[in-house]
């Protein structure tokens, strides 16, 4: 029963990791362009701090390293999308906390990492060339963000360049493999999901810019 719930707290995160993409996609299919909503980026910060507990219960250090690499982005293109601002005085509360999460996260792990070491990196169920195959996936797969991030400060606008969606396939592809052989049917489906919706705006973004 424990595996269930611990599921569904992964599925959960999945599905808003899905709709933040399924939103953005028809978004822009609507457009005819590539496009980067507000909401994209505050479903993509909610999912993340859901699946870093759920890499963390699943004692999995890649799902985990793939969220603290991606989450700080989803803060910056809030803040270029002006949503900070709209909290007024609340706004540096708020991302005080935000910004602290994961500090506070991985703080507390130090405090017990020999533990904390033998639970992810020496679990039993993953083995280490299994393991450093998905963390360099997610580590792919997150570094789009920055990739992303550092292009849109250029351009001093939340955008979603085609580098971007380059990088997101093979991100994905080696996540779905690294799921495939865990045994993760909710990384499965999301990735396969994932791989089209890429693979569609790529298509958008030719189109647009060739036109």
């Amino acid at each position: 029963m424990d595996s269930l719930w611990i599921y569904a707290l992964g599925l959960l995160a999945q599905l808003l990791f899905v709709a933040r993409t399924l939103v953005q996609w028809l978004l822009s299919e609507r457009q005819r362009r590539v496009l980067s909503p507000t909401i994209f980026w505050v479903l993509s910060l909610i999912a993340s701090l859901l699946f870093f507990l759920y890499g963390w219960l699943r004692q999995d250090f890649a799902l985990m390293l793939g969220q603290v690499i991606g989450y700080y982005a989803y803060i910056w293109n809030l803040w270029l999308k002006g949503v900070w601002r709209t909290l007024g005085a609340w706004r540096y509360p708020v991302l005080g906390v935000l910004l602290l999460v994961p500090v506070a996260a991985m703080g507390g792990m130090a405090f017990d990492w020999a533990d904390v070491s033998t639970t992810l990196f020496h679990n039993e169920a993953i083995p280490r060339w299994l393991l450093l195959f998905g963390s360099a996936g997610q580590i792919i797969f997150s570094l789009r963000f920055l990739y992303q991030a550092i292009y849109s400060a250029r351009q001093r606008a939340s955008v979603l360049p085609k580098g971007f969606w380059y990088i997101s396939l093979t991100g994905s592809a080696m996540i779905l493999i690294y799921a495939l052989f865990r045994h993760d049917p909710v990384v499965i489906l999301s990735q396969c999901f994932g791989l089209v919706v890429y693979t569609r705006n790529l298509i958008l973004w030719n189109r647009s810019h060739n036109a």
